[in-house]
């Protein structure tokens, strides 16, 4: 199974051999591991990469449920969904987004940018969906007490700790694509403060048990990334498509707010007035006001940290519009026709030249060759 067009071979283990088969390579690894599957003596340490692990069984009004907590065999699950996204990003860079570069022929520096919002495009709706789902099913959305009530947060549905699961594997996919995809040094720094920056706040809200507060967070958050990404590749296809950064703005800023709002209502005041105040690790309990500071100090600085770009984006926005309206004056004062300059001699009438005194100016001898 080929993800990528060989137009020259490579040595093996040559950089350029690992990084045109990545995808292949890793695509082989998960086959190994569902082989596995197959047989009795693997398929009890194949099943610790697939299936979520640490389940337990309780009775609720609905029946028997099962429900998850975190534990250290959670990076065997990490790891193969870690090889699955690995595969989709080849997929959706092959079959979708090398078409449309193809199609529209990008400069170099426009075609890189358009890849990663290309592929946070993707990422950013199928996790705002899904979180917008666990959202609806659990109850959380319509009960905004429920996401600190009833704290920790130590047993999760299946399709919760999927989620985060899913979350932090492709994250963590991120770093070594930055490799295979050759981006440019300048542009390293940049992506890696926000891919840790996701690492460091969906993992807090992981071990936490800060879980249903994670799922609306992240679901903002991707809501508006999505929008922004979108905003940027109509923008890279065609200049003149920049009314889609407004939109965005709005939602940034309404992002912004409601993130701080709901921290301080969650964390601030309803964890702060829960009756199991202190750390208790067998319990999972972090409700301390060191953590809960700590955590409020967190959020507050990245939010900070996304409006000081925000503006910085904009103001740059702004300066280009100035100077495009500038460079339009002057070019459309270039282009204005200049009035006809009267002869030193007279005027022209008829097509004729006249005098000022009315009479036509003696015309000129022309010598004989």
């Amino acid at each position: 199974m080929a993800f990528r067009r060989r137009n020259k071979s490579y040595p093996f283990f040559s950089q350029e051999f690992l990084i045109q088969n990545h995808a292949d390579i890793v695509f082989s690894l998960v086959i190994f591991i569902l082989i596995g599957l197959m047989f009795e003596a693997t398929a009890k340490t194949a099943i610790l990469f697939i299936q979520p692990q640490y389940n337990i069984s309780t009775q609720s009004p609905e029946g028997e449920v099962t429900l998850y907590q975190y534990g250290w065999r959670d990076w065997a699950t990490i790891l193969f969904y870690f090889f699955i996204t690995i595969i989709l990003h080849a997929v959706v860079q092959e079959y979708v987004l090398d078409k449309v570069n193809r199609r529209f022929h990008l400069s170099k520096s426009k075609n890189t940018k358009f890849n990663e919002s290309g592929q946070l495009c993707v990422f950013h709706l199928v996790s705002s969906v899904w979180s917008l789902y666990i959202l609806i099913t659990e109850g959380y959305l319509f009960h905004p007490s429920s996401l600190w009530e009833n704290y920790p947060h130590v047993h999760l549905r299946f399709q919760v700790k999927f989620f985060y699961l899913t979350q932090l594997a492709y994250w963590l996919h991120a770093l070594p694509e930055l490799y295979f995809q050759k981006v440019r040094k300048e542009e390293i720094p940049r992506q890696l403060q926000y891919i840790c920056l996701y690492l460091l706040h969906v993992s807090a809200a992981y071990l936490l048990n800060l879980s249903r507060v994670g799922l609306v967070l992240l679901c903002l958050q991707y809501l508006s990334e999505l929008g922004f990404h979108i905003a940027r590749m109509f923008y890279f296809t065609d200049e003149s498509h920049q009314k889609m950064f407004d939109v965005w703005a709005v939602s940034f800023v309404f992002t912004r707010m409601v993130t701080l709002t709901l921290m301080f209502l969650a964390v601030g005041f309803g964890l702060a007035r829960a009756e199991n105040q202190g750390l208790d690790w067998d319990l999972g309990n972090f409700n301390t006001v060191l953590i809960r500071m700590t955590v409020l100090l967190l959020v507050c600085l990245t939010q900070s940290w996304l409006l000081w770009k925000f503006i910085r984006f904009q103001l740059r926005r702004w300066r280009e519009f100035r100077h495009e309206q500038a460079s339009r004056k002057r070019s459309a004062a270039k282009q204005t026709p200049r009035p006809l300059k009267r002869d030193s001699l007279g005027h022209h009438e008829n097509g004729v030249i006249k005098a000022e005194n009315g009479a036509s100016p003696r015309p000129k001898k022309i010598k004989a060759p």
